[in-house]
């Protein structure tokens, strides 16, 4: 892997620009050399060639909210009310199974953002839909099933997960937290602690992503930017964008030194480039995404 260009940082690109109404869960798979991302509210998902610069989208019957590579190849898919199996293929997305209905039991509520960690098991949230319960929770899912680990949440975002697979990041957006907890041996969150908080001029924090150097990158929703965090919980950087409602970002390209960053375009008809898909070229690598492992 070639070492990123440390020159100086220059403006986040526009890579696609047709106003993703919850533009979320930008994955880069390393399977399709495709940059992957989902509008929740539009039930799309998008794929994003960055030889080409073609982005090409798919209509859902059911939203996806994100993807995660599967070890057996595909993709786990949080789906608005379930996990499901499925494979990218040239006339669109196919699934193969149902693997499990968190929302089952939780009717008004749905999926929102996962990731999983270096042992292969699934970590993702479920929230109100209306965005004002306490109702959510943080679950993990493996072998053993299905397991919440942690509530109340009333908008799950995140999580990310250190390279070492021992740190686990996840965020309360509306209550502007964002929570560090240790894993144990069993996959257990222990020792659950506040990492961040942000302000009223912050916006709220949104989904994030860790560098290769331990930076945590979080996504300001109604903040426009970007910012990196050191370890310790100190601003280092940030990246400024053209718009208000910033969803997500991850590491993506051959060599993970491109940061993509996904949008909204919802309640911002006066913005033009909202909902867009960027790119910035940060001076950091990123981590590869983990497989799912059943």
């Amino acid at each position: 892997m070639s070492a990123p260009d440390r020159s100086p940082q220059q403006p986040a690109q526009c890579l696609w620009q047709d106003r993703a109404r919850l533009g979320e869960g930008p994955l880069w798979s390393t399977e399709l050399r495709r940059l992957l991302f989902v509008d929740i509210l539009g039930s799309r998902l998008m794929s994003h060639d960055p030889d080409t610069g073609e982005t090409r989208a798919w209509d859902l019957d059911e939203a996806c909210c994100w993807l995660v590579p599967h070890a057996d190849g595909g993709f786990v898919a949080g789906l608005r009310s379930r996990l499901v199996h499925l494979t990218l293929e040239p006339q669109g997305p196919r699934i193969l199974e149902t693997l499990a209905t968190p929302v089952a039991a939780t009717p008004g509520h749905r999926l929102n953002d996962g990731k999983a960690d270096p042992r292969g098991r699934l970590w993702f949230g479920i929230m109100d839909v209306r965005e004002q319960e306490a109702s959510g929770c943080l679950l993990r899912y493996d072998a053993r099933g299905l397991a919440s680990v942690d509530t109340p949440y009333t908008v799950t975002n995140g999580p990310a997960i250190s390279a070492d697979g021992t740190t686990l990041y996840h965020t309360d957006s509306p209550a502007r937290t964002l929570y560090a907890f240790d894993i144990d041996a069993e996959g257990g969150l222990v020792d659950k602690r506040v990492h961040l908080r942000f302000g009223e001029a912050d916006g709220f924090p949104d989904g994030m992503t860790l560098d290769a150097e331990g930076g945590l990158w979080v996504a300001h929703w109604d903040g426009g930017r970007v910012t990196r965090f050191l370890p310790d919980g100190r601003r280092d950087r940030e990246i400024v964008l053209p718009v208000s409602r910033v969803t997500c970002c991850t590491f993506g390209g051959d060599d993970l030194a491109t940061l993509y960053i996904t949008t909204a375009a919802v309640g911002c008809d006066d913005q033009q480039l909202a909902g867009a898909l960027f790119a910035v070229r940060p001076g950091v690598q990123g981590l590869a995404p983990c497989a799912y492992r059943p």
